[in-house]
């Protein structure tokens, strides 16, 4: 860990000079500055007292003027530093680690990892925690600095006395003792992580809106009060638990530092008093090693804090190390871009694919031929494998056996990105963008929007119509220039409003080989629901004709799939029924079972 730590740390400094090289160097020279500083405080201290002792008054009252002004630089030195430091740590951490975080999440074509637990805990560590890390670094920095400039105020007091060197073990007493405090901490940080996180959810849940609804509804809002005190309290008790042996370590530290302090003071002073060193020398040991207190103090607390960051830089290292052996095997693997068109389809050759931790796989030998240009709809109780199914289509996920052919190649030996290229997809968990509207639904095609130019808005405004969004974006106060977002001070749109959106996003793409619609209208009314699939059912027609596309459409409601030109019946991760609406209800299996149960209950309201 403590090479890892080390290469870390030079990258990180580094990339502070490559990114802001001014400001960088700047930091270091007051730092180096401000350690010249130091020493000359002290020399100067003892010229004004062997100047003034030995009668020289114009010279002990320039030394004292020196002396003044090496005061007055030592406090500008160290917090012009210290804004210097905090400056290059902003810029720098504040967006490039983070932006390194978060390309090392998205440059990953799957989605296996977001659905790992052991990479989001490392990601929630680490989750701003970026200006932790890039201080940590600049803190061992300093910590190397501070031990230079601790070498030099011995150095000084070993010209006023020898004895006063052994001010150095007494020094690096508080330093280990706060790592045997450290330890402590660590432990009971990580025992109490679980409450931790526990208090944090429920309090998210009884100060957000969407989870307020129902907690009014239940009155449960005391019973969950009463569980996030209890969760802060147990979290509390396992920091203390850590904390009171930590601080019985540090103050044992500190203790023995002013013993030593005080004791080798006392000597310096009876040797001035016995005439075997000057008041000179006596003032300067006393200086320097009052000085030296601080100096240890603040080189503890820039050590416990670059030490201390390994809480959050191991699991970077992780993310990192993931993200790197992602990208090497990548580079392997030989990749075709997707076809210009579809002529042959889609085939599922025995697909299994299974989450980690569950006891059955969410897809179990699904095989199944889907023709170019065809409207596909796949209909199931919720938890047998719809989404999973979609997600192997869209390359989310590769096939823990069997494979997912287009044209007749394994879609593992496609390149993921060019796939996506030629894919739409409108999800049922869709992304709310706080932006403008306009921008909102550019995302859907990001080669149309990098022009910002008329292309740019005719594509946009063919989007609105497809997703028969145009009443709603007349209705907003500023159109297609709107910002979202109550909580950024922009309009905030229901349920049903976002969806019509991410639909819009999902027709922004002109020439896509798949259409995935996963549940796009479930918080839609009914005539919405019916305008849209009328819109996308012709738009499916218009796509199979000019590129052979497949339309795949999931959805609980079966009067929006009756028209596909094939259903997939899906149960418990099985593929059980697959043909058209027709056939299958004359087949009398589980799809007419479903389509009837459907039936009444539409009939019944």
């Amino acid at each position: 860990m403590t090479r890892r730590l080390i290469t870390l740390w030079a990258r990180l400094l580094h990339l502070c000079w490559r990114l802001e090289p001014r400001l960088t160097a700047a930091a270091l020279l007051v730092r180096i500055l401000d350690t010249v500083v130091f020493v000359a405080i002290a020399l100067a201290v003892r010229e004004v007292i062997d100047r003034a002792e030995a009668g020289l008054a114009a010279a002990a009252m320039w030394a004292a003027i020196g002396l003044a002004c090496l005061r007055l630089a030592d406090f500008s030195t160290f917090t012009l530093a210290l804004n210097l430091r905090i400056l290059v740590v902003e810029k720098v951490g504040l967006t490039e680690i983070q932006d390194g975080i978060l390309r090392d999440v998205t440059d990953i074509h799957t989605l296996d990892h977001l659905e790992d637990p052991q990479f989001l805990g490392r990601v929630t560590i680490v989750r701003g925690a970026t200006w932790q890390i890039m201080d940590s670094a600049w803190a061992a920095l300093e910590s190397v600095m501070l031990a230079l400039r601790l070498a030099l105020g011995l150095a000084l007091l070993g010209s006023a006395s020898p004895w006063l060197l052994l001010l150095l073990p007494c020094a690096a007493l508080p330093l280990w003792t706060d790592a045997r405090a450290r330890a402590h901490e660590t432990r009971s940080t990580q025992e109490a992580a679980g409450d931790v996180r526990l208090q944090r959810e429920l309090h998210e849940n009884l100060t957000r809106p969407g989870p307020g609804k129902e907690i009014r509804v239940t009155g449960t809002g005391r019973d969950l009060i009463r569980l996030q005190a209890e969760a802060d309290e147990r979290a509390t008790a396992a920091v203390v638990r850590g904390a009171v042996p930590a601080a019985a370590w540090r103050l044992a530290g500190w203790l023995a530092f002013c013993a030593g302090f005080g004791g080798l003071l006392s000597l310096l002073l009876l040797q001035a008093g016995s005439g075997r060193a000057t008041l000179g020398e006596a003032v300067l040991g006393i200086t320097v090693a009052t000085s030296l207190s601080h100096e240890v103090a603040y080189t503890v607390q820039r050590s416990t804090t670059a030490a201390g960051a390994q809480r959050v830089i191991e699991p970077l290292l992780w993310l990192r190390e993931y993200a790197a052996g992602y990208r090497a095997r990548a580079a392997t693997w030989t990749k075709r871009p997707a076809p210009d068109r579809l002529l042959d389809g889609i085939t599922l050759d025995n697909v299994t694919f299974g989450y980690a931790g569950s006891a059955r796989p969410a897809l179990d030998g699904v095989s199944v031929h889907i023709p170019a240009g065809s409207v596909v709809a796949v209909v199931g109780e919720y938890g047998s494998g719809k989404t999973t199914l979609v997600k192997l289509l869209c390359s989310f996920h590769e096939p823990q056996q069997g494979e997912v052919q287009v044209e007749g190649v394994d879609l593992r030996g496609i390149d993921p990105a060019h796939w996506r290229a030629r894919t739409s997809a409108a999800f049922q968990d869709f992304g709310r963008y706080r932006t403008t509207v306009r921008e909102s639904i550019a995302f859907g095609d990001l080669q149309q929007s990098d022009g910002q130019g008329q292309s740019e808005d005719k594509a946009v405004a063919r989007a609105v119509a497809a997703a028969d969004a145009e009443r709603l974006i007349a209705r907003l106060p500023e159109g297609l220039d709107t910002r979202l977002g109550a909580e950024d001070g922009g309009t905030e749109l229901s349920e049903g409003q976002w969806q019509k959106l991410a639909l819009a996003r999902a027709s922004m793409r002109e020439t896509p080989l798949l259409l995935v619609l996963d549940e796009p209208t479930a918080s839609l009314d009914a005539p919405s629901e019916h305008a849209i699939f009328e819109r996308y059912m012709a738009r499916a027609r218009e796509l199979a004709q000019s590129t052979g596309a497949v339309t795949v459409i999931v959805s609980h409601r079966f009067s929006t799939v009756a028209g596909a030109d094939l259903i997939l019946v899906l149960h418990e991760g099985r593929l059980v029924e697959a043909g058209p609406h027709a056939e299958l209800v004359r087949a009398n299996g589980r799809y007419a079972e479903l389509f009837t149960i459907a039936e009444k209950s539409y009939t019944s309201i």
